[in-house]
């Protein structure tokens, strides 16, 4: 603490402190959200507890404040560990000890890794904007996207894994330039994408790897081993774009879809929906395929037949990023629907649980000292407020002469204070 010029100086200073603390945590962090079942949220997985789980917001502040923590992002279908018999450490917020979640997903950013690259995530270290996929929730390193020249300070990566994700996410993710300071700018900014989906998760779903490349599904390919990567399927948005026809369909190598990935047409995740809701994301079987003409750079990638003659290395990795309004251009007939509709958050937007909001943020200590001051019985609300009178006036007494004579108050003067006024306390 460096010493401050007058108390004015000081409890602007705390103000300050307060503001920033309510605009940081602005929720209430006081329940668990066990009880709410598997929900997309805010997940933080902790370092110090033995096994690698994933705690909620409240869990992470209110059970967890003293262990290493790292901050994984919402993840869907997820429940907090925390009441858990995983988790040694008690949950003080939700009391009963409830059975291990065995429907839980826990990949690799569990183990603290991310993206293809494989790298261990350190926030004090890490110079890039990370971007997770919509799909699989991982989290991928603009470099390794290709969307910018790898900093020279990041030490080389292990080989390429081929199976993970990405970001696109909302407000945070989307401060793509910003964030990454003093890098160059990336080939795809924030403003020019709404979601990304990495390559794994593209080859897996049928209808989004039909749309790569095509306007408004952008890729990264470069045509040779040293030429600059560029963008494919940047094209603006036009009505009359043309559609694929039922032999451009049949030519897609359907055996890259994962195996088992595809469900019944009938399986709807809105069931519970009214039918009008229903009407809004179901296939129309009788219209025509409206998907647009399949790109032969983008399906060539897919097939596996676009590699440098010289190397083993891919001349584009088969990630896509997914511009405005992408959700409303999808086509809905028998054949795109099926792979869409297995994956709810590719048709409507998800929700992401946020704790409420806390009423108390916004106020002071001394307000907050007052509110609880009404809480307590009256016999001790009324030797609380003595003993406050009674060290306030010895705090002024103490501050009297420094105001007097023009001194700054140190924190060595501070500490001396306040151990005297502990040593008075036990001498009575």
């Amino acid at each position: 603490m460096t010493s401050l010029g007058s108390l004015t100086e000081f409890v602007a200073s705390q103000d300050e402190l307060l503001r920033e603390a309510a605009l940081t945590l602005p929720h209430e962090f006081s329940r668990c959200t066990y009880t709410l079942g598997p929900i997309r949220q805010a997940v933080y997985l902790c370092l110090t507890c033995q096994l690698p789980r994933g705690l909620c917001s409240s869990c992470s502040i209110a059970c967890h404040t003293d262990h290493e923590q790292i901050e994984l992002f919402p993840k869907r279908n997820f429940r907090c560990d925390c009441p858990t018999t995983a988790i040694p450490h008690g949950c003080t917020l939700h009391r009963s000890l409830e059975e291990e979640n065995r429907e839980n997903s826990y990949d690799k950013n569990f183990r603290g890794i991310f993206c293809r690259c494989g790298r261990p995530y350190d926030p004090k270290c890490e110079r890039e904007t990370m971007i997770q996929c919509l799909a699989c929730e991982d989290w991928f390193h603009e470099s390794c996207l290709h969307l910018r020249p790898r900093p020279s300070s990041r030490e080389s990566s292990p080989v390429p894994e081929h199976e993970v994700t990405d970001h696109g996410n909302d407000t945070e993710d989307n401060q793509s330039e910003a964030s990454s300071s003093g890098l160059p700018l990336p080939l795809i900014s924030a403003e020019d994408y709404d979601a990304f989906v990495c390559s794994s998760c593209v080859r897996s779903i049928d209808t989004l790897r039909r749309y790569a490349g095509t306007q408004g599904v952008i890729m990264v390919v470069r045509d040779t081993e040293d030429s600059p990567w560029r963008k494919l399927g940047d094209n603006s948005l036009c009505v009359d774009a043309p559609t694929a026809t039922e032999d451009d369909l049949l030519d897609i190598d359907d055996s890259l879809a994962a195996p088992g990935q595809k469900r019944s047409r009938s399986h709807s995740f809105h069931s519970e929906e009214p039918e009008r809701k229903k009407q809004h994301i179901s296939p129309e079987p009788s219209s025509p395929c409206l998907a647009p003409a399949l790109n032969p750079i983008a399906q060539a990638i897919f097939q596996g037949s676009q590699h440098s003659s010289d190397t083993k290395a891919p001349l584009a990795e088969g990630d896509v990023f997914l511009t405005e309004g992408w959700r409303e251009r999808w086509c809905r007939c028998s054949r795109c629907f099926p792979s869409l509709s297995d994956r709810p958050y590719l048709l409507e937007e998800e929700e992401t649980y946020e704790p409420p909001e806390d009423p108390d943020s916004a106020l002071s200590l001394e307000e907050l000292g007052m509110r609880a001051l009404e809480r307590l019985p009256r016999d001790r609300a009324i030797d609380g407020i003595r003993a406050f009178n009674d060290m306030r006036d010895d705090l002024l007494a103490y501050l009297r002469p420094f105001a007097q004579e023009g001194r700054i108050v140190g924190e060595a003067d501070v500490r001396q204070f306040f151990e005297s006024l502990h040593e008075s306390k036990h001498a009575s």
